[in-house]
């Protein structure tokens, strides 16, 4: 018995292993969502309809739909308690809800409130696969940070209208969601509406003001503008006298202006030079000229220095009171000037103060028979000072008075007549100045001005004096100007001291087209002879037109005349005239 009953007992328990092994099998086969478990870091127990709950969620969200009402409700997790006894659980794991077919998906910031579930340990297989998962995600998103350096505001914006769905939309983000990198990421945050902006080449550049105006050409720290002036003049009076012929003559003017650049102060050089020659008809050969610079310099203290300094060589004009009468060439008058200024503001008052010096030196006249007549006793130096005081009523207007003394001496103490001509010049004017910018700038003023000569045998000359120069543009491309300016003029007649004389000039100048430039002008001048009631007066009308073929080349005309009516024998004459050139200008 003895023997027969361990054997017996052997035979059961062999039965009972068998049992206990079928009942295990069986059981896996009835529970797979446990092995997935096992195999998803997911060692708690998952309801298999959650799962089915789960992806079909998953499926509507991706298509941007709502899950339906009815639709089974997901199930809670059950907190997993651990199968093996001292098992400690990760401190990060979080229950995990889903297919194992599903990718892992970033947790959302507000479960960072509720603690975490423990996430267990994996088995050895488990682990592989989720290190060789992790090798090939980090290998995906190197790429996908390549691709999205090249991503543009175009994608961004093809991606919005294909109706992508942002995940602040659905509450969760898209398992499939791509890491972007810093620069892609700032080109997307872009405004989507914005256009692409067209090729630089592509794009209407800013008009020119004056199209065809001159460039200058640079020079150290100057800008230069030349201009250069070549044509015919058809003349029926070619010097301008009572008993003038007509001509032929070819015509030559150079102009220029230079500007400098410089930060503080500035300067300006401006000339001109004029040649005429005859072609044909009465012999005119004659030529004349100017240079003047200034300087400007800005002083401590709110004080401006303003210095000039210029010459001029021009022949004596054939119908001056002062012309040599029966002579083939008028003499040349040579000229010497300076000044210099300051200008202090004190608040809203202005002053100013200039002194200047000119000095004449007249040529000889070469007459009719081939003889030469000196001009010594007419040549003399003028001193002047004036002084200026102004209130600044507002920046476009600033009332003024203006006080000129002067002192003129003749080279010669007497002249050839036996007059003693020096004399001083006394002056007083009140006026306004105006500066309204490009619309309306310039000075005007009226007062009284007398030269009391030496010699007690000679009258002073004395007469109101009127000056004025004033710019007007009445709108873009129109430009009217308007001088007036009083000048006593001293004679070296035996018996006569000289006179007074007042000229005034209306200009218009008008941009008919970019290329296309008119001008016209109307002079009166009116001389008043001291010591006897003689007078002139002249008229004169002037038209041009310029038309540009290019910036630097254009063809100009104009057409003059010019008549003048006195009282005094031998003075009347009336002269027209008509010029065609080419003009250059760089």
């Amino acid at each position: 018995m003895s023997g027969v009953q361990p054997e017996k007992r052997r035979g059961r328990r062999g039965r009972a292993v068998c049992a206990l092994l079928l009942a295990t099998s069986v059981f896996g086969l009835l529970r797979p969502a446990l092995l997935y478990a096992q195999e998803t870091d997911l060692r708690g127990e998952v309801s298999e309809s959650a799962i089915l709950a789960d992806q079909q969620k998953r499926a509507l969200s991706g298509q941007g739909q709502a899950a339906p009402a009815n639709a089974p409700t997901q199930e809670s997790p059950r907190t997993y308690l651990p199968a093996s006894a001292g098992a400690v659980p990760d401190a990060d794991a979080t229950p995990t809800t889903g297919s194992i077919f599903d990718p892992p998906t970033i947790p959302d910031d507000t479960s960072a409130d509720t603690p975490a579930p423990p996430k267990p340990r994996q088995s050895a297989a488990a682990r592989q696969r989720t290190a060789d998962q992790d090798k090939a995600k980090a290998a995906k998103q190197t790429a996908d940070n390549k691709k999205a350096k090249k991503a543009t505001t175009a994608t961004a914006a093809d991606n919005a209208a294909t109706g992508d769905i942002d995940a602040t939309e659905t509450g969760q983000e898209p398992a499939n969601t791509r890491a972007l990198s810093v620069d892609s990421a700032d080109r997307l945050k872009l405004d989507p509406g914005a256009e692409r902006t067209t090729a630089i080449e592509g794009q209407n550049r800013k008009a020119e003001d004056d199209p065809f105006a001159a460039t200058g050409v640079k020079w150290g720290s100057f800008t230069i503008r030349p201009t250069l002036e070549q044509g015919i003049t058809a003349s029926s009076n070619a010097d301008s006298s009572a008993g003038g012929g007509s001509a032929l003559l070819s015509e030559t003017a150079l102009r220029f202006n230079a500007v400098s650049d410089w930060r503080e102060n500035s300067a300006t050089i401006d000339g001109y030079g004029i040649f005429r020659e005859t072609l044909s008809g009465e012999q005119v050969h004659d030529a004349q000229g100017r240079i003047e610079g200034q300087l400007n310099v800005d002083l401590d203290n709110e004080l401006r220095a303003i210095a000039k300094l210029g010459y001029e060589a021009v022949p004596e004009s054939a119908s001056a009171p002062g012309a040599v009468p029966d002579s083939s060439s008028q003499p040349v008058r040579q000229t010497v000037d300076g000044s210099l200024g300051l200008e202090k503001d004190v608040g809203k008052m202005q002053f100013t103060v200039t002194s200047a010096i000119a000095h004449d030196t007249y040529g000889n006249a070469k007459l009719d028979d081939g003889t030469s007549l000196s001009q010594k006793d007419r040549d003399s130096t003028l001193y002047s000072m004036k002084l200026r005081t102004g209130y600044e009523i507002s920046p476009a207007l600033t009332p003024f008075t203006e006080v000129e003394l002067g002192r003129r001496v003749y080279d010669l103490g007497v002249d050839s007549s036996g007059f003693d001509r020096s004399s001083t010049t006394l002056g007083a004017r009140v006026g306004t100045k105006l500066d309204l910018g490009e619309k309306l700038a310039g000075e005007f003023s009226v007062g009284w001005l007398r030269e009391a000569i030496d010699d007690a045998n000679l009258p002073a000359i004395s007469g109101p004096s009127i000056n004025a120069d004033v710019k007007w543009s009445p709108e873009r491309g129109t430009i009217i100007g308007l001088t007036g300016q009083t000048v006593i003029e001293d004679s070296t007649t035996a018996g006569q001291s000289g006179d007074i004389l007042y000229s005034g000039r209306l200009t218009g100048e008008r941009q008919i087209r970019a290329n296309l430039t008119g001008n016209a002008a109307l002079g009166l001048d009116w001389r008043d002879y001291t010591g006897s009631d003689g007078h002139d007066l002249t008229l004169s009308a002037e038209a041009g037109l310029t038309w540009w073929l290019n910036r630097y080349v254009g063809l100009t005309s104009r057409a003059r005349t010019e008549k003048l009516t006195s009282n005094l024998p031998g003075r009347n004459y009336t002269a027209n005239s008509i010029f065609l050139g080419l003009k250059l200008q760089r």
